[in-house]
């Protein structure tokens, strides 16, 4: 679990990032899941874009991923999810404590 202050300091980070997977019409399944877990593992923080058709609920689609790829959700802005996953291999960031 994040605290305020690492989830601060996750966002600042992200802000700079474009999003790289998108969520439409399909919403979300077992294979974008498997991808953004590889994703996370490589680069940590990533953004994901839910596109205007996606039937699911915004903090629906949050939920999921974030639970399926077991990372941590950093944040919901608009039609944006910032997540989280420390990397086993590759590891990047470092968090404050």
């Amino acid at each position: 679990m994040l605290t305020g202050k690492q989830k601060r300091f996750l966002r600042s980070k992200a802000h700079h990032l474009n999003p790289i997977f998108q969520v439409g019409k399909g919403g979300v399944n077992d294979n974008m899941v498997k991808q953004i877990e590889e994703v996370l593992e490589a680069r940590e923080l990533i953004k994901v874009s839910i596109l205007q058709n996606c039937e699911d609920d915004r903090d629906t689609v949050a939920e999921q991923l974030s639970r399926g790829a077991k990372a941590e959700l950093v944040q919901v802005i608009g039609n944006t999810i910032v997540l989280y996953k420390e990397s086993r291999e590759n590891k990047q960031l470092v968090l404050p404590r």
